[in-house]
């Protein structure tokens, strides 16, 4: 493709010009996927009627102008695998509808004679009041009452002009609302929109693994234990525990049977099923979890109640204040002026947009945030527990060994350990298969049914042997397997610094995959960056070996770790710190850190983790860099400072007006103007991003 570089901040950013007049919405959006999944690319912005884009990376320059060049909008594979729900076409249709009224505003203006213009206001008028009239039959004093009754007031005395302004500014007010409340949320349903690659789909030839894109309406495909159900279906076969909250907000799971419907995005605790599919890929989720974050109140964070409850707790004062102001005075002017200032409009517009934009700004560095109160957790936590594997170590360890017992075959244990391991994805089981495939291994299925037995390990059949693959305490305390006669000198000769996967076949220990579980580059500064914004106790958390556990802890530099728990001793330990009054991050990846992420305040979860982390979590966060943690940490607390700096200047500014009316200095119409004004001047700058460039990590 040909393009231009019209300007360039080498090594950071570059804006290009690509050879055309304009881009329709579809292309923009193509063009905007296919930056964004570059290696090395950040922040994308692609224009479409200038065609241009902004392009924010790290990365090679060459590599990525060679990357654009090599772009083809020939390229339909690309079109499928573009986001369908885009707020592209949202923004156009608002920037259209804010010109609209500012144009008709000012043509108004212009040539309309006053008469016109006084009916016209009067018809526009009826709006307002019926909304004001509405809530005193609701016996209601919301900020509608004071709105109607100021028009109204203005009316009667023939100040058309006054009248005419008010309405205008609380229609742009209410647009500009609707629109940033439209985009953040279509913006935070995108990112919890459902990303599964592949599924097992039932053939004549038994379970397969496809694209998740290539299963129709009428297909079968199967779902285990931990797993994301990826499309709406029936059950048909099987039994399991489904937890719904992804759809319903609820975390407590739901029986599902033979004819039971199933939710796209819902997660099998326990049991598997077969589901016959009624509905292929498509935007069904998205629109559902648009709903459910509108109607659920995981969006309210207590100080947008606060906000509303306290906008509408000041109304009777300011409806009292324009009476007595009446009274004392017989100046309807005064007393009108108080009528012009209320505090709730800026109250109740600016909390909601200053939360929603800091949920919108957090997906933009790879955070999804299901809520403005989980935001507000995080900025007043002191706590943070780490589960260790694939979140405080890297989240793709790697194989380095197969210490094989009875001389069996090392690619033959590591093939059949693939087998059951990619059933069940977590980082470990990861690691097996992608060694596997690595060394070129084909493993067939040859197993029966595979049970997970949570915290501990899988277990199956093949032929008529039990084979098993998990921790020490599951193949040796609970299975009570035995090492091979002649084998315990291996076995007391495994290297201490890996992790061990132990597989037993029969009763007796086949071999230990030997799992390198290097801790984050990152993982320190990480931690020493949490203290500096406000965290004062790190835990680490884990199922391992204490000589692991202490060997990790003394590298990252948590104040404290526990090491060889169980999932319920993580919830246990959750529980006990907030009874302490201590508000409790928790952070985790697996499916054992699930119970733990449900009893903290705020649960996070790394995205390539365990299915059922990430959706039981409140936030999840990027695999590629625990820095994201930071910046959540920095996002939320500086979103509590904007929120109280809003509540001090709305206080002061709109007293400071009343104060000026009543004094005679501002006319009831400038006050309205001034009054108007700053609600959209605070509403815009709640919109705006938290973090300046400097600021992130």
């Amino acid at each position: 493709m040909k393009f231009e570089i019209r300007h360039e901040i080498r090594g950071r950013r570059m804006r290009i010009h690509l050879w055309r007049r304009m881009l329709t919405m579809d292309q923009a959006d193509q063009f905007a996927y296919y930056l964004g999944n570059l290696p090395g690319v950040g922040l994308v912005k692609v224009y479409e009627r200038t065609a241009d884009a902004v392009i924010g990376y790290t990365g090679s320059r060459e590599a990525l102008i060679a990357a654009i060049r090599r772009f083809s909008w020939k390229n339909e594979k690309l079109y499928e695998n573009v986001p369908k729900n885009s707020t592209r076409a949202l923004n156009s249709e608002y920037k259209e509808r804010l010109v609209g009224r500012l144009c008709t505003r000012a043509l108004m203006k212009t040539f309309l004679p006053a008469p016109v213009r006084a009916a016209a206001t009067v018809l526009r008028a009826l709006r307002y009041v019926g909304k004001g009239m509405r809530a005193l039959l609701e016996r209601k004093l919301r900020v509608e009452v004071l709105d109607a009754t100021a028009i109204t007031v203005s009316i009667l005395r023939g100040d058309f002009d006054t009248a005419g302004s008010v309405m205008f500014l609380l229609g742009i007010g209410e647009l500009l609302e609707e629109w940033t409340h439209k985009k953040s949320v279509g913006d935070l349903a995108g990112s919890m929109s459902l990303h599964v690659d592949k599924v097992w789909l039932n053939t004549e030839d038994g379970e397969i693994l496809v694209p998740v894109s290539t299963v129709k309406a009428g297909d079968r495909i199967t779902v285990r234990v931990s797993t994301v159900i990826p499309l709406d279906g029936v059950v048909v076969s099987g039994e399991a525990m489904v937890n719904q909250a992804s759809m319903t907000g609820e975390a407590i799971p739901m029986r599902k049977a033979a004819g039971a419907y199933v939710y796209a995005g819902t997660v099998v605790e326990e049991g598997e099923i077969t589901i016959c599919v009624r509905e292929a890929a498509g935007a069904t989720r998205f629109e559902r979890i648009v709903t459910m974050i509108e109607e659920s109140e995981k969006l309210k964070s207590s100080v947008e109640s606060k906000a509303a409850r306290l906008a509408d707790a000041l109304v009777p004062w300011s409806l009292g204040g324009t009476a007595a102001t009446w009274f004392v005075t017989r100046n309807v002017t005064k007393a009108l002026s108080i009528l012009m200032v209320d505090f709730s409009c800026a109250l109740k517009l600016s909390m909601p947009l200053a939360v929603l934009s800091a949920i919108r700004e957090a997906s933009q560095h790879h955070i999804t945030v299901k809520g403005g109160k989980f935001m507000e957790a995080v900025a007043e936590a002191d706590t943070i527990v780490f589960d260790k594997t694939g979140t405080l170590t890297m989240a793709q360890p790697t194989v380095v060994d197969v210490v094989t017992f009875e001389g069996r075959d090392q690619n033959e244990m590591l093939r059949i350990a693939a087998c059951l391991e990619e059933h069940f994805p977590h980082s470990m089981a990861n690691a097996v298969v992608r060694e596997s495939l690595r060394r070129g291994l084909v493993h067939d299925e040859m197993h029966t049914k595979v049970e997970y037995i949570v915290a501990h390990g899988i277990a199956t059949r093949i032929g008529e042997e039990r084979v098993i693959i998990g921790s020490l305490h599951f193949v040796f305390e609970d299975e009570h397997c035995e090492i091979p006669e002649g084998g315990q000198e291996t076995f007391d000769a495994l290297p201490e610094a890996y992790s061990h996967l132990y597989m037993a076949i029969g009763g007796r220990l086949a071999a230990v995959i030997c799992i390198e579980d290097p801790v984050r580059r990152e993982a320190e500064n990480v931690l020493c960056a949490l203290r500096r914004h406000g965290i004062r106790h790190l835990v680490m958390m884990t199922g391992d070996s204490e000589r692991a556990a202490r060997a990790i802890a003394r590298k990252v530099g948590v104040d404290k770790y526990f090491s060889e728990v169980l999932p319920e001793d993580k919830a246990r330990f959750v529980e006990e710190q907030k009874k302490q009054g201590h508000k409790v991050i928790m952070v985790g990846d697996g499916i054992n850190d699930s119970p733990a992420l449900s009893a903290a305040d705020v649960g996070v979860a790394i995205s390539e983790g365990a299915e059922i982390a990430r959706e039981i979590a409140d936030i999840t966060i990027s695999e590629d860099d625990l820095a994201g943690l930071v910046m959540l940490k920095m996002l939320s607390n500086s979103l509590m400072k904007r929120v109280h700096r809003n509540y001090r200047f709305v206080i002061s500014f709109n007293l400071g007006l009343i104060l000026l009316g009543v004094g005679g200095i501002l006319a009831p119409a400038t006050s309205a103007l001034l009054h108007n004004m700053s609600t959209i001047a605070v509403s815009l700058q709640s919109m705006t991003n938290l973090l300046g460039e400097d600021e992130r990590v």
